[in-house]
């Protein structure tokens, strides 16, 4: 595969990532928010109402956000997307953790890798993969963005174009 036929199958495997976390993301919110209510277990039932009806709009708004940093991402040169989809989507824990901060709901017990990792993820919520968004879908997507960059950057660098 050569450099032209890379970047392609980058753009090609950029846009279906945005677009499978964006159709994921309102779907994985909502599912982690009940996640966190339901092992709580102790939000008064007008809380815990409004808990779950925050959990619509915050995960509108965290695939909107996380939208629109992989769109900035992807639109850069394949050199200069210094950091990967999945860090991008790891950031999703934002809303859904401000949802269910001011119901009240105490942070969880997470291990020493998650709490340095993660400082801010006060619930355990950074998704681990992008099919950890609920959509199987989605974890080879990573894979084949990943193979198409490292073709783009390996083509313009002189090294071996087969892939």
């Amino acid at each position: 595969m050569d450099e032209a036929e890379a970047s392609v199958r980058l753009a090609d495997a950029g846009a279906a990532i945005v677009t499978g976390v964006e159709a994921a993301l309102p779907g994985w919110v909502a599912r982690e928010i009940a996640r966190i209510v339901d092992a709580w277990g102790r939000l008064p039932a007008a809380a815990e109402s409004e808990t779950r009806s925050a959990a619509a709009p915050a995960g509108r708004a965290a695939a909107e956000r996380v939208g629109g940093a992989l769109r900035t991402l992807f639109a850069r040169d394949a050199a200069e997307q210094t950091s990967t989809p999945l860090e991008v989507v790891r950031t999703a824990y934002r809303e859904p953790t401000a949802v269910l901060a001011r119901a009240g709901i105490p942070p969880v017990e997470r291990d020493a890798f998650h709490e340095r990792a993660w400082p801010d993820d006060v619930y355990g919520l950074v998704p681990e993969s992008l099919a950890d968004l609920g959509d199987d879908d989605l974890g080879p997507l990573l894979l084949a963005w990943g193979l198409a960059k490292a073709v783009v950057l390996r083509a313009r660098s002189g090294g071996d174009h087969a892939a």
